[in-house]
């Protein structure tokens, strides 16, 4: 057989075991990603299966960027700014502590490797992968203050550790400058910053003027790739430049997309971003086998790999802890801004225990030269770490229940979301007076001001108990006339009495009106 055709079914055995395993999770109730890793590394010992090696410069430029667009998207920058002091803490102080301390232990635990080795493998452990704290986080009902804390430092902590792991990488195979690391370091914060907010500024006004949703979402699956390749070869942060140029697209999206092209968009981002956070996970496990090898060939025993591989996962959480611990230590005793912030205890356990590693760490494993002391090793250290980490998040649901936080207050939320929809109804109806001519059919213009109203209203007055709330008995009523409505339209496309480019169009517009209605009714039973 052909070799195209051959990558072409290991591409689609690839996604099919990847949704199979995940659905079989989510239904039984175990952690999709542990799952994925545990049967990826049981299915790289399958004699016919193909060899499978981490390219670091695909991940980094094939899968990185989609991964973290679609995670920053959907990410509030309203809330990034809130807490931007809590992300700053984690996404740079956390990774430089953690580079120095995990480093210095590295060196001690590890035989045969050089301070800046231990340094560089550090900077490989170091950032949280935004995958698996979106996957944690989207399960558990955690305070929204610690959901954007947490997601904000894994999105952001990779460009401060990869900047990290290059100037280690440049002590290894020659001598370390302090002050080419710190232009280094100036340089890539600058060009990334700067790339994120011309690629999310422009590439916004650009969607603004394109009117078919095609060429949007077209343009929308290139932008992360946009953002990333022309700010990594000007040696800036091309994580930096996906995120931010992300946070802004995300923001800017209401108002430079059409209603159409956001929903067209919503789907695919959802739908990459379900493949690609999955994938990643089976194809680590899937590396076991080879990075097995590079193991045999160090020359340490079982219990002396065993033993490191234990301490550097005990350690490397120790530190997280002891970080978390004093920054909110500080923002207790601080100053009164800082006070005024400070984190609960409960919320620093939380957080403490959500550092979970992924693709970004055995991706950057593997970009450590050929003159690494023990580089096979690493590799496999780093591995170990990957698998650890996700294990541990095993246990967050049971530290969570025990630890008792504070859901999101549902009541509050479903009250500010009631207000905020009467306001926009109320704005519709002075619309609606303003843009009527006198030509217009009274019957319609009724109509419309009678929905908007009975809606608008009906999210302010309350409801006696036992009484469905005006709004719900809307949604109920209207689904059930969209799906009368749709039966007809496919009972007429049966009967072949309409041209099929008017049943298409009659069916989008249904399915979203339908899109909508659902929409709403799911957040009002959700917050309810």
């Amino acid at each position: 057989m052909d070799g195209s055709v051959l990558t072409i079914i290991w591409i689609v055995s690839f996604v099919l075991v990847t949704v199979a395993v995940t659905g079989l999770s989510r239904r039984v109730g175990w952690s999709a990603p542990v799952t994925l890793v545990a049967v990826g590394a049981v299915a790289s010992f399958l004699p016919w299966l193909p060899k499978i090696e981490v390219q670091p410069e695909l991940v980094l430029y094939g899968l990185l960027p989609p991964l973290l667009f679609a995670a920053a998207i959907r990410t509030s920058l309203v809330d990034v700014r809130a807490r931007r002091d809590s992300i700053l803490t984690l996404s740079v102080g956390l990774v430089l502590f953690t580079v120095v301390v995990v480093g210095f232990f590295t060196w001690l635990i590890v035989p045969a490797i050089t301070l800046a080795t231990g340094f560089a493998f550090a900077a490989v452990v170091a950032p949280t992968d935004a995958v698996a704290i979106t996957s944690i986080s989207g399960r558990l009902r955690l305070p929204r203050r610690v959901v954007t804390v947490l997601e904000g430092e894994s999105l952001f902590n990779d460009a401060a550790a990869l900047v990290a792991l290059s100037a280690a990488m440049a002590a290894i195979v020659g001598t370390l400058n302090p002050w080419a690391v710190a232009a280094d370091f100036v340089l890539a914060v600058v060009v990334g910053v700067g790339f994120g907010l011309a690629a999310g500024f422009g590439l916004s006004a650009i969607r603004k003027r394109l009117k078919a949703p095609v060429l949007d979402t077209s343009l929308s699956l290139a932008t992360p790739f946009v953002a990333f390749i022309p700010t990594q070869l000007l040696h800036g942060s091309g994580v930096l430049a996906v995120v931010i140029a992300g946070l802004i697209i995300g923001t800017q999206a209401p108002v430079v997309q059409s209603a159409q092209a956001r929903i067209a968009d919503s789907v695919n981002w959802r739908t990459i971003r379900f493949l690609l956070e999955n994938s990643v996970f089976l194809f680590i496990g899937l590396n076991l086998k080879g990075i097995l090898r590079g193991v045999a060939d160090s020359g340490f025993g079982i219990a002396q790999v065993v033993l490191i591989c234990v301490g550097m996962l005990v350690f490397l959480i120790a530190a997280r802890f002891a970080w978390i611990l004093a920054v909110s230590g500080f923002y207790r005793v601080g100053p009164k801004r800082f006070r005024e912030r400070s984190w609960s205890g409960k919320a620093t356990v939380a957080i403490g225990f959500s550092g979970m590693r992924g693709v970004v760490t055995l991706a950057a494993v593997f970009l450590l030269p050929d003159a690494t002391p023990q580089k096979s090793f690493l590799q496999f250290l780093a591995f170990a770490v990957v698998v650890g980490t996700l294990v541990q998040g095993l246990a967050l649901p049971w530290i969570i229940r025990r630890l008792k936080l504070p859901p999101p207050n549902a009541d509050q939320e479903l009250v500010e979301a009631q207000m905020l929809m009467a306001e926009a109804r109320a704005a519709g109806v002075v619309r609606l007076d303003a843009e009527r001519m006198e030509a217009d059919d009274a019957a319609v213009v009724e109509r419309l001001r009678n929905d908007a109203t009975l809606l608008g209203e009906s999210l302010l007055n309350p409801v006696e108990d036992g009484v469905e709330p005006a709004q719900a008995v809307f949604g109920r009523l209207r689904l059930a006339m969209i799906e009368a409505e749709r039966a007809a339209v496919l009972e007429a496309r049966r009967e072949g009495r309409y041209q099929e480019p008017a049943v298409r169009a009659i069916l989008a517009s249904i399915d979203a009106e339908e899109i909508a209605v659902r929409f709403i009714r799911h957040n009002n039973r959700n917050d309810g």
